[in-house]
């Protein structure tokens, strides 16, 4: 079976609803929050899981055979249930920016994707503190609350933000010191979201070295849907993705304008 333009559509209202009440239940939650560590790195409050069932329960009333891969599993695992008959999946992030959302930092949004044979086809970003719903489906436009985006045409100046990780592994890399110094970078704590900047052209380009699949799925979707430039390090595409033996691995990617990409593909490998 082939998704057609009307299923997307079906899955894409799935998605922004879900969404919807997930980053409502996430902005009730922000004063309350109770914080905990997983895996000895990340942090993680009651609203990631609450919010995680959310959107599950929801997408289960329309679609009960599909699959699902999210962050918040069982003792600091991934959740993962394989679809049963159609090979389509949904990759969730309830809360990507959950360091921000510990400490009351109110940026943060919820990340859902729908993956069909490896690739992304629906996207939705929301920014529950801004009202700010972000969506693509394959093929279409990429959108912020109805109306369409576009990545930018800039350069690597002094006057172009550009999206960079908020921390490194030991000290920070020489290709990271030289895009400070040439221009404004931003880390604004959530992938997805500077993700979704590319896509509005307000980031120049964002990079990253260690997302996983939850962060960036529906991310890439929105910002090569408003003709930005995804790839890996090297330049190569990171779809297809094979979810049946996602291991959480770290996907480095660099996302930007179709201007700055190959120079800042050098940038990285010099």
């Amino acid at each position: 079976m082939i998704l057609q333009q009307k299923d997307l559509n079906i899955m894409l209202e799935t998605a922004v609803a879900a969404a919807r009440l997930a980053g409502d239940r996430a902005m009730e939650e922000i004063n309350t929050v109770k914080v905990s560590i997983k895996n000895k790195t990340d942090l993680v409050t009651q609203a990631d899981t609450i919010c995680q069932q959310i959107i599950i329960d929801h997408i289960k009333e329309t679609y009960p055979d599909h699959g699902f891969i999210a962050e918040e599993g069982k003792d600091g695992n991934l959740f993962e249930r394989p679809p049963c008959g159609l090979p389509v999946w949904w990759v969730i992030d309830p809360i990507d920016g959950t360091n921000n959302f510990a400490y009351g930092i109110i940026l943060f949004v919820v990340s859902i994707a729908v993956m069909y044979e490896g690739q992304p086809v629906v996207g939705v970003i929301f920014d529950p503190a801004t009202e700010s719903m972000f969506t693509a489906t394959k093929g279409g436009q990429a959108q912020l609350n109805g109306k369409r985006i576009s990545a930018n045409d800039s350069g690597i100046d002094k006057f172009s933000n550009l999206g960079l990780d908020s921390h490194f592994d030991g000290s920070v890399p020489g290709w990271a010191c030289k895009l400070m110094e040439r221009t404004r970078f931003r880390n604004l704590g959530t992938a997805a979201l500077q993700l979704a900047y590319v896509a509005k052209g307000g980031l120049t380009a964002t990079i990253f070295t260690s997302p996983k699949i939850w962060d960036i799925a529906a991310g890439a979707l929105i910002a090569e849907s408003a003709g930005a430039v995804v790839t890996n390090w090297q330049g190569k595409k990171i779809f297809p993705f094979d979810l049946h033996n996602c291991k959480a691995e770290k996907l480095p990617i660099v996302a930007s304008n179709k201007k700055v990409h190959a120079e800042l593909i050098n940038i990285l490998n010099s």
